[in-house]
């Protein structure tokens, strides 16, 4: 059914409106003309200063990084709705049990889909268990959306491995709670989405895209037109689940068309293990765990860009 929408409507929503809720929370609705104006957040909150909030959340997330010495990150993204492999068993039984056909089909599909959560807490554990022995400025840290699925995934595993994790979460008309995973001191909430897939791209040393949605693409394509057009350094992307993606995309038809160089599909590779996906960013910054616990050496090209 096509929904109608006023012309003059605002094409993103006042970010005034958005944060009533809160501030009403905290005591601070009423205007006041006395209030400073950086403690004023009706003020703050218009939409003349939309300028200002860009620069506030890209300051916010980076000063508390910098405090905590994140310098780099490898950025896990995927489905939100994927679950761990023992709910999603325990939802199959439910329905075997239920004798009803779309939702044993469905429940099939979602203990298929709970490999690829499995997955990423693997591939998160590796990476924070491989990293424990590097200098402090030199650990690779997992980040992601900070929501559920292959994100909470990911922070759980480097959770596991007694790692902290960065979360870059954004908020939503369906609130988007941070999973119970992710470090408190390194949870951030944002309200652009721009602002926060700059800051995904400015530790990112590898960005690793389990299969998801809508979100998962923007992301991805985002940092493959950063990577191509060279307004980004070259990192490892790994489109992990060889089978989703190429069924997904069929990105030879892009080179058959001329919409892109044969040479840029050399931004990306597939990886269907966790050990292959460490491996192939061990490979790119030639990278020896071993011998850089024990000398230093072996660990090229991870100084933080500007």
């Amino acid at each position: 059914m096509q929904s109608t929408q006023h012309l003059k409507a605002p094409s993103i929503p006042h970010a005034w409106a958005e944060s009533r809720t809160d501030f009403h929370d905290a005591g601070w609705l009423e205007p006041h003309a006395e209030r400073l104006a950086f403690a004023d957040p009706e003020f703050l909150l218009r939409r003349e200063t939309r300028g200002i909030r860009f620069q506030l959340e890209m300051l916010k997330p980076d000063l508390a990084q910098i405090e905590a010495g994140i310098e780099h990150t490898v950025v896990v993204f995927g489905s939100a709705r994927f679950s761990d492999m023992v709910t999603a068993r325990a939802e199959l039984e439910a329905a075997q049990k239920s004798g009803q056909a779309p939702a044993i089909a469905q429940a099939l599909t979602r203990v298929r889909n709970a490999q690829h959560y499995e997955n990423a807490r693997t591939f998160a554990r590796l990476v924070a268990q491989a990293c424990s022995c590097l200098a402090d400025d030199e650990k690779l840290y997992i980040c992601t959306g900070g929501g559920p699925g292959i994100m909470e995934a990911a922070n759980r595993g480097a959770q596991e491995a007694g790692a902290p994790s960065v979360a870059l979460n954004i908020a939503l008309p369906h609130e988007q709670q941070p999973n119970p995973y992710v470090t408190p001191s390194l949870s951030f909430k944002f309200h652009y989405f721009a602002l926060r897939k700059m800051h995904f791209m400015m530790r990112a040393k590898a960005l690793v895209a389990f299969p998801g949605g809508f979100g998962t693409l923007d992301e991805l394509f985002e940092v493959m037109t950063l990577v191509q057009t060279k307004k980004a350094t070259q990192v490892p992307i790994l489109l992990f689940g060889t089978d989703y993606w190429t069924r997904l995309i069929d990105m030879e038809v892009l080179v058959e068309e001329g919409t892109i160089s044969r040479e840029d599909l050399q931004l990306f590779r597939y990886v269907d293990t966790p050990e292959d996906a460490w491996k192939a960013i061990c490979d790119f910054y030639q990278l020896d765990v071993t011998a850089v616990g024990k000398d230093n050496e072996g660990f090229a090209n991870l100084s933080p860009r500007t």
